[in-house]
């Protein structure tokens, strides 16, 4: 005779592939190092995909640092549960998003799980969240080829795929193939590298200085024979209108971080679609 536990993980269970079934397009977004904008990468993309018209999700599984909430402007708010399960914030129309950040009274409260704990709680967002009928799941994973990333792919089954976030420098390239590894690994299509803080131009003199290197994203792009999505320039406005919680693709259409972005989101779009 089943126990209530095991019950209820046969019920969950249910729960995950019924969620799953609803979404079109699951994209999750990867680094191999923190630092190199990935959480904003993905926020935007949320964005955009929202404001063109898609029923969006984005899910914060960066476990030990939770920051779309901040970038949404919406870390005020609560995550509440009602009949359906736990509802996830609308952030604006279509754009749903879930975080742990939603969750704890304290956000300066350190989270010291070990991976149990947190495979428990990604199966939770999954599983137990009221999502609905989503085109797009944007899922911001923690840096790294540890628990959250894996246990995020493994759990909804079939990824759309993968995208890689790094900066030129040798060494968030040397962390990013890794990433590129393990998404071939777990079989999942990867769609390809996004190059952020690429470039700098001086406000005074026009001149484009290479703060982090040049050319690293693309390079490895080609040693691993998988597609160069773009690149993104360094921009303070990027940095200031998160901290604002405004992603910065809604803003100035002609800036060129904005046009840089579009054109990667469109890329990765055309390559889901396939």
């Amino acid at each position: 005779m089943q126990n209530t536990n095991e019950i209820e993980k046969i019920e969950q269970d249910k729960r995950l592939k019924q969620n799953m079934l609803r979404i079109k397009h699951k994209l999750v977004v990867m680094s191999g190092k923190g630092g190199v904008g990935k959480t904003t990468v993905a926020v935007n993309i949320a964005a955009s995909l929202a404001a063109q018209g898609n029923t969006v999700g984005i899910l914060d599984v960066d476990i030990h640092g939770p920051n779309i909430a901040k970038m949404l402007g919406v870390e005020q708010r609560r995550m509440t549960k009602s009949a359906l399960g736990i509802e996830p914030i609308e952030v604006f129309r279509g754009l749903k998003a879930v975080s742990l950040a939603f969750i704890m009274e304290d956000k300066d409260q350190p989270i010291i799980w070990r991976g149990p704990l947190k495979m428990i709680t990604i199966k939770q967002f999954l599983a137990d969240v009221n999502w609905g009928d989503l085109d797009y799941l944007i899922v911001d994973s923690s840096p790294g080829t540890g628990d959250e990333p894996l246990s995020v792919c493994q759990l909804m089954g079939d990824v759309s795929g993968a995208v890689i976030v790094t900066t030129p420098q040798d060494v968030a390239i040397l962390d990013a193939r890794k990433s590129v590894l393990f998404a071939k690994e777990l079989k999942i299509p990867f769609i390809g590298i996004i190059e952020n803080m690429s470039g700098f131009t001086c406000p005074h003199c026009a001149k484009e200085i290479k703060l982090f290197g040049e050319g690293g994203g693309k390079k490895a792009a080609v040693d691993l024979n998988i597609s160069f999505l773009g690149k993104i320039p360094l921009q303070p406005e990027i940095v200031s209108q998160g901290d604002l919680g405004t992603p910065f693709i809604t803003s100035d259409g002609g800036a060129p971080a904005v046009q840089s972005m579009k054109g990667i989101i469109e890329k990765i779009v055309e390559e889901i679609k396939k």
